[in-house]
């Protein structure tokens, strides 16, 4: 969540930090996968202020609709939603 305040506030400390500021400012898909949970009120700002900005926010919080039958297939629950978001094609 720091990254993302930091995002948020158009803070450039790390090569994230850059990259995701000239994904906004270059008006490109910014995909925020996080995984702090539970949302202080803090963090939903600072996501609010993201997505107003033209990011996505994407929780890393797995998906169960598939059944999945391992636990690399629930992790791609999550990578998988987070490329499409981003325009990433997936071959299955």
């Amino acid at each position: 969540m720091g990254s993302i305040g930091r995002i948020a506030a158009g803070v450039s400390l790390s090569l994230i930090e850059r990259a995701a500021d000239v994904m906004l400012k270059e008006r490109r898909p910014l995909v925020c996968v996080v995984r702090e949970s539970p949302y202080s009120a803090l963090h939903l700002r600072n996501m609010a202020a993201l997505t107003d900005a033209g990011a996505v926010i994407v929780p890393a919080s797995p998906s169960f609709y598939s059944h999945p039958a391992s636990i690399e297939e629930l992790a791609a629950t999550v990578t998988e939603r987070a490329l499409a978001h981003a325009g990433v094609e997936v071959p299955h």
